[in-house]
């Protein structure tokens, strides 16, 4: 099929949507092929395991190709569609004969040959001529999926294709459990049906269920965190050292400005500004703890953007970043901490706004936990836990000699990977954090 009019292209591309983030899936496309689209308006809804978005046009224009369907599952870089910009009624040129059986079967293995080499080698399996991802092999060899059934899959993706959501709702199914060939005799005495093993525990025994028993699916984000969660496990050996600080000067000042700050702003003046604030000086004084690791390399960090790890409703962890931390005095802080911290709860988080952490803080203190031990947010290469601010007796020394009094405390816990962050740079890092926290001046103005 040609033009008429040569006209001018513009390529919407999956956007990057955070440093782990490799693929994104279509949730709903907003514009069919024909439509007009301004500048920055929706053209589609995608997700991934920390947020779902729409992917605005950063032209004007009218869509004239969905590059994919609804489900797919697209990498980041990859052109999802193409808009018109020339402002032009393309219409195609009906003149010219359509090409010919043979050069239509030459130009499919062009474009099939184009695939292989663009998409890290696509499988071919099977007696059908169907193509595989690699994303869908593995799951396929994790879950015991064999070829036969892999073929039985009907697939939704291009040229119907199976996709990720294609195999993970033939797993959900049953259908790989009920089909797929036993290498073992059942027990006769089993009668619970059981768990299949997953990408997150794929060393993990199917666990029998009882009686009363309740079998919850993990959703897509959860399945997603969890991977997460091992993968940044089996990257980074943990170690995390443990300080206890002083916080009463703190808690007093807080107390004494809260009242006229949320008059004058309208808003809520928590803990977490503070904290973060803390962490951007000992970064500054500790600069290789805002670093990330690269093969044998390591990429030090020249901006500051902290991660705040945020609870949805659904329980499932989200982490906005507040970029450039170091640029913002505390009224700044205060104001995007509690910005991201809404949107996030509502799903109002842009794609940007998740990715390009470089350090990460994580306030367990507010479910009442006194300390953690947090997993590192990858590619970062540390983590701090901020406990609850509890009420204890403590020892006072003053020139007269020790006392006894009620002092505010609360526990950091500062989990770190031990391939480029020492005991002596990881306990020196959190111990300089405390520090800031306990010398807080009372007379401060915010």
């Amino acid at each position: 099929m040609h033009y008429t009019k040569a006209m001018a292209e513009y390529k919407l591309i999956m956007p990057k949507m955070g440093e782990s983030i490799a693929e994104a899936t279509i949730i709903s496309w907003l514009k069919n092929e024909g439509d007009a689209i301004d500048v920055d308006e929706a053209v589609l809804e995608i997700a991934t395991d920390k947020v779902d978005s729409e992917v605005p046009s950063m032209e004007a224009g009218t869509l004239i190709k969905r590059l994919y369907n609804e489900g797919d599952v697209v990498k980041v870089g990859e052109a999802i569609a193409i808009i018109n910009t020339s402002g032009d009624s393309i219409q195609p040129d009906i003149s010219e004969e359509e090409p010919a059986p043979a050069v239509q079967t030459i130009e499919k293995t062009i474009e099939v040959a184009k695939e292989i080499v663009t998409t890290e080698a696509i499988i071919k399996n099977g007696t059908n001529n169907k193509f595989y991802s690699p994303l869908v092999m593995n799951i396929a060899k994790t879950e015991g999926i064999s070829a036969a059934q892999l073929e039985t899959i009907p697939g939704t993706g291009q040229d119907g294709r199976v996709t990720k959501k294609d195999i993970l709702s033939f797993i959900e199914s049953g259908k790989s459990r009920t089909s797929a060939p036993q290498n073992h005799p059942e027990p006769s005495t089993a009668k619970s049906p059981t768990v299949s093993k997953t990408n997150t525990s794929s060393t993990s025994k199917d666990i029998s269920l009882h009686p009363g028993d309740e079998l919850i699916e993990m959703d897509r984000m959860r399945k997603l965190i969890a991977d997460h969660m091992v993968m940044s496990k089996h990257t980074s050996p943990h170690v995390t050292s443990f300080v206890e600080a002083d916080v009463t000067n703190l808690v007093n000042w807080r107390n004494k400005i809260k009242s006229d700050f949320k008059a004058r702003e309208g808003e809520n003046f928590t803990f977490t500004p503070i904290f973060i604030e803390a962490i951007v000086k000992a970064i500054k004084d500790f600069p290789m703890i805002n670093v990330s690791v690269n093969g044998d390399q390591i990429i030090k960090r020249k901006n500051i953007n902290i991660g705040m790890a945020a609870a949805l409703p659904s329980g499932n962890l989200i982490v906005p970043v507040i970029k450039n931390a170091d640029f913002m005095n505390l009224t700044g802080l205060a104001k995007t901490v509690n910005d991201l911290a809404n949107r996030a709860r509502s799903n109002k988080l842009s794609p940007d706004e998740i990715q390009d952490g470089t350090y990460t803080v994580t306030n367990v203190g507010t479910f009442g936990n006194v300390l953690g031990t947090p997993i590192i947010n990858q590619p970062q290469v540390a983590i701090m836990a901020m406990g609850a601010i509890v009420k204890k007796p403590a020892v006072i020394e003053t020139e007269h000699g020790d006392l006894i009094g009620i002092r505010h405390k609360m526990f950091l816990s500062h989990s770190y990977d031990h391939r480029v962050v020492d005991g002596a740079l990881g306990g020196m890092f959190v111990r300089k954090v405390a520090d800031y926290l306990e010398q807080w001046d009372e007379n401060r103005e915010v």
